[in-house]
């Protein structure tokens, strides 16, 4: 039996579509948010103050468990051929990415 799975990201600021995930960090802490494509701007034009006058930092290369971003392009494949609806952009939710990694 094929199997259809959905995933809809909600807006985490006021419950709608959300569109995008933004990552972030403060303080060492690293969020995730996702948000609409208005309220993505707006945060945007918040930081923008901020984000101008501060240095850009490159993280330091760490062993993850996380996929890379290449790795992201071929689960989305992989989940359209095996009947998943998933989007073009956005986070791939772990049911999708688990699914993939017994697959392979």
């Amino acid at each position: 039996m094929a199997q259809k799975v959905q995933v809809v990201l909600v807006d985490d600021l006021d419950g709608g579509e959300a569109t995008e995930t933004i990552s972030f960090s403060v303080d060492n802490v690293a969020y995730e948010i996702d948000l609409s494509a208005d309220n993505a701007a707006k945060l945007r034009s918040e930081l923008a103050e901020w984000t101008s006058k501060a240095r850009r930092v490159t993280s330091s290369k760490r062993g993850s468990s996380r996929p890379r971003r290449a790795d992201s392009g071929k689960v989305r494949a992989w989940a359209k051929e095996n009947g998943y609806d998933i989007s073009e952009r956005g986070r791939i939710s772990t049911q999708i990415r688990e699914a993939y990694a017994a697959a392979h």
